[in-house]
């Protein structure tokens, strides 16, 4: 009787190591609102991510915060409170992915954005010892447009953008590189993501003259101020962050945006990559992915951002399997220390190098200049 006891104990033991909770993934995305052009494809992409990792079931859980701060907030910490998720990938935007900090912080959950802004995760600190992104910094993108500037003569710049954390990050970081290049900016302006004039703004601007303006925006609002000044007859060059790269910014800016510049992930361009890039396989694992599933031609960026957290928990998750149970505060730590070691990582956008002080971990391959030529993407050499 004894020996059947401790058999039937060893069993249960084995039972229940084997059982292990499923790994849930909490995501706040932008499908509605003036950010639904981002959002929408970052939904989509998250359809194509595993369903199993590392042996383990992963399950899903979306949420729209429609572009406002205040959801994803009360998003976050239902994912948190309710779904009990290990991780959450979010938000879609700068202010929103800025304002879940502090709810993924205080649980103790890690965070992967899909915004730009390098306030997200910097300084590593206490709370944003947690949060990691995909997107590239905004410094890195604005070395580029200076650079491209600088090249093609500019010498005075105009600056319009958003009046929230994205429009003010860059206004902060172009600036910062004009001046060491010297270039002069001669002229800032600020709109709002759901306003319906600029005119004001755009006639100060070209009272000022500037050989170039650059559009710090996101999405379809950034059509606005373009859009303006082609309307008050601005001969200049123009530049648009890497806010804008999607199909839909095609669509709504029409011959208006013909002749922009704009730096990008080099998955908007995968197939014009030179052959030893090296992105240009990766990159285009995501487009085929992508457009196998919603048709050829619908690909973006910022499914790419979606795409690229997926694998960086591809990546992460068995390494914290292996040290502690989904569902539990050790898991949640490990996954956040096992980001960290993600190393020489290819996705559609980079190639990710993550460490204890780069939450990002990405370097210049991932960037590349594109210009919109007859309304389509083109590669600039």
């Amino acid at each position: 009787m004894k020996m059947i006891k401790m058999i039937c104990a060893a069993a249960a033991a084995y039972l229940a190591l084997g059982a292990q909770a499923d790994v849930n993934v909490g995501v706040v995305v932008s499908a509605t609102g003036p950010a639904a052009s981002l959002g929408i494809p970052e939904k989509n992409t998250l359809s194509l991510l595993p369903a199993t990792i590392g042996g383990q079931k992963v399950n899903y859980f979306v949420l729209d915060d429609a572009s406002d701060t205040t959801a994803a907030v009360a998003n976050t910490r239902k994912l948190i409170t309710e779904h009990k998720v290990d991780v959450i990938i979010g938000s879609t935007i700068t202010p929103n992915s800025l304002a879940m900090i502090d709810a993924a912080a205080e649980s103790a959950t890690p965070m992967i954005s899909m915004a730009a802004s390098a306030r997200i995760i910097e300084p590593v600190d206490a709370k944003k010892r947690w949060v990691f992104k995909t997107p590239q910094n905004d410094i890195m993108m604005a070395l580029a447009i200076v650079q491209h500037m600088a090249a093609a003569g500019v010498k005075t710049a105009g600056f319009i953008g958003f009046a929230d954390a994205y429009g003010e990050g860059w206004y902060q970081e172009f600036t910062k590189i004009a001046a060491i290049k010297g270039l002069q900016v001669v002229a800032s302006e600020r709109y709002n993501r759901a306003d319906t004039s600029v005119t004001g703004q755009v006639l100060k601007i070209i009272a000022a003259k500037p050989d170039a303006v650059l559009i710090a925006g996101s999405g379809t609002p950034a059509v606005l101020p373009q859009k303006t000044l082609k309307e008050r007859g601005y001969a200049g060059m123009y530049y648009q962050t890497h806010g804008v790269a999607n199909n839909d910014f095609l669509r709504v800016g029409g011959k208006d945006v013909d002749g922009t510049f704009l730096p990008s992930g080099p998955v908007l361009v995968a197939a014009q990559l030179p052959a030893g890039h090296p992105l240009k396989k990766s990159a285009l694992d995501y487009v085929s992915a992508y457009e196998a599933a919603f048709g050829k031609g619908t690909v973006s960026t910022f499914g790419g951002h979606a795409w690229d957290a997926g694998l960086l928990l591809k990546a992460a998750l068995p390494v914290a399997l292996k040290n502690a149970q989904p569902g539990t505060p050790a898991f949640r730590s490990a996954l956040r220390d096992a980001l960290e070691t993600v190393k020489e990582l290819p996705g559609a956008h980079g190639v990710f190098n993550m460490s204890a002080t780069d939450h990002l971990g990405l370097d210049q391959r991932a960037r590349v200049m594109v210009k919109i030529e007859n309304g389509a993407w083109k590669l600039v050499p």
